[in-house]
């Protein structure tokens, strides 16, 4: 018996027909944790559903820089914000910060919220339904700006792995070459920062280059992390171009 197969058993043994759907999801290339309707993401459980992507290993890399540059009673933003992971879980291990959450979506915002409310950090948050293609409707000024966005080539999204056909579309597509919102972030972000304030940006194993050239362009600093596989994974922006 497998991992997925006993988690099953966990989730639905007291329920024969639940168990048995289960398996025939598992079976169709439903991911699982859509099946089980929960994963686990850095130390937190977030609820997820085919509204939002799933929490990746690799993403806890960027909570992981994001709470290395927010002080204490600091001010997150997080863009394209999905199950809200990403800001939760930075929520849960930073003393007195704030998060505004940010998604086209108003079906992941309501998992988000849910998901704050579950972590118990939920008077922390401000959610906003906003499309970054339309501007960033903000006046606050953030100590970080963080974004998971999406960052797959229009073209490959079709070429990858069977679940991923699951999760929405939305979530991947990052236009021609990946870097369709990587423009958009970094012209729009700059001014939302205070002082000293940066961006973190989880980008595609094969992207470093595309993002030291948009950051080039732009006149900023980058540094360039590896997740967990040794893949390029966290970009750290310092906006030099607005000191």
């Amino acid at each position: 018996m497998n991992s997925e197969e006993r988690l099953l058993l966990q989730y639905f043994s007291s329920s024969p027909q639940k168990l048995e759907d289960a398996r025939k999801r598992l079976k169709a290339h439903e991911p699982l944790a859509y099946i089980l309707g929960e994963t686990v993401f850095f130390d937190e459980t977030y609820k997820v559903n085919p509204s939002v992507l799933i929490p990746r290993p690799d993403t806890e890399r960027v909570v992981e820089h994001v709470l290395k540059r927010l002080p204490k009673g600091g001010t997150l933003l997080d863009l394209c914000c999905g199950s809200g992971c990403i800001a939760i879980s930075t929520l849960c291990h930073s003393e007195n910060t704030r998060a505004s959450l940010l998604d086209i979506s108003s079906e992941a915002l309501d998992i988000a919220r849910e998901n704050a409310r579950q972590n118990r950090v939920l008077e922390r948050c401000a959610f906003i339904c906003a499309d970054l293609k339309k501007g960033l409707p903000i006046e606050n000024r953030y100590d970080v700006i963080v974004s998971n966005p999406p960052y797959v080539a229009s073209e490959i999204i079709d070429t990858l792995e069977e679940e991923c056909s699951w999760e929405p579309r939305i979530a991947f597509d990052g236009g021609k070459d990946g870097g369709e919102f990587y423009r958009l972030l970094l012209e729009l972000c700059p001014p939302l920062l205070k002082e000293n304030g940066v961006l973190v940006f989880e980008i595609g194993y094969d992207q470093r280059k595309l993002m030291e050239d948009l950051c080039a362009k732009h006149g900023m600093d980058v540094e360039i992390y590896k997740d967990y596989g040794k893949n390029d994974r966290v970009a750290v922006v310092n906006p030099v171009k607005i000191r």
